[in-house]
């Protein structure tokens, strides 16, 4: 099992990362989205609440060059199911499973974000919370090693995922240029602390020059209800 903090903080360009697990005491469906930025457009972003979910915002209007990739819904629930995503399939996921397709059909509408030469890629992950019961997958949409003719598409489903434990995947092995995406599976890591020793533990640990925003919340496996914490670098 690695640890999340080691994890983030001997790499200075994970980029955005998606972290779902389980809190310790076994009581909490937890999960984490950050987003980091080298480009002036994409620094200029701020998280804000949106109904259950959370969208992405520019936090000085007059810098937004191009909102193509960094303005979307990266949060949205529907009904018992959360919905985490580095993009606008968030909203692909949410319309198509409301049709009652599955997280991985939906996701076959979609590929890798369009941005060569580091074909960014699309990183998901969905939660199951329902009568005391919990699951999760996640999914990565990636190019076949930076060529664009192949996507490669993966799928990773926890059933009954342990206390303490969760997983972590995020678009970048590393910082480079181009950017090397994500090989692998998500990596396992230890779920400590409660929310807000986590958010401090992520927010801490994110390479300072390049954090943006930080996304935690805590889904009580009991009633569904949610604590939410939300930092953003630009105030």
């Amino acid at each position: 099992m690695y640890s999340l903090e080691q994890e983030l903080k001997s790499n200075s360009y994970p980029g955005r990362g998606i972290v779902i697990g389980k809190s310790k005491d076994g009581k909490y469906a937890v999960t984490a989205y950050f987003i980091m930025g080298r480009s002036v457009n994409s620094r200029n972003r701020v998280f804000v609440e949106d109904g259950k979910g959370i969208r992405t915002q520019a936090f000085d209007p007059s810098k937004l060059s191009d909102p193509s990739l960094i303005i979307y819904a990266p949060v949205r629930v529907l009904g018992n199911k959360t919905i985490v995503t580095n993009g606008d399939q968030t909203d692909t996921i949410y319309e198509l499973m409301d049709k009652q397709q599955t997280f991985e059909q939906a996701l076959r509408t979609r590929e890798f974000e369009p941005d060569a030469p580091n074909y960014t890629p699309r990183i998901s992950g969905i939660m199951h919370v329902e009568d005391g019961k919990y699951n999760y997958a996640m999914s990565i949409l990636k190019s076949n090693y930076g060529d664009p003719s192949s996507c490669n598409r993966f799928t990773f489903a926890y059933e009954n995922p342990v206390a303490g434990e969760g997983r972590f995947i995020h678009t970048y092995k590393c910082d480079g240029n181009p950017l090397p995406s994500f090989e692998g599976e998500p990596k396992q890591i230890a779920i400590e602390g409660d929310i807000d020793e986590f958010t401090n533990m992520v927010w801490t640990n994110l390479n300072e020059d390049n954090k943006v925003s930080l996304f935690v919340r805590y889904i009580d496996i009991e009633t569904g209800k949610y604590d939410t914490r939300i930092i953003n670098k630009n105030k």
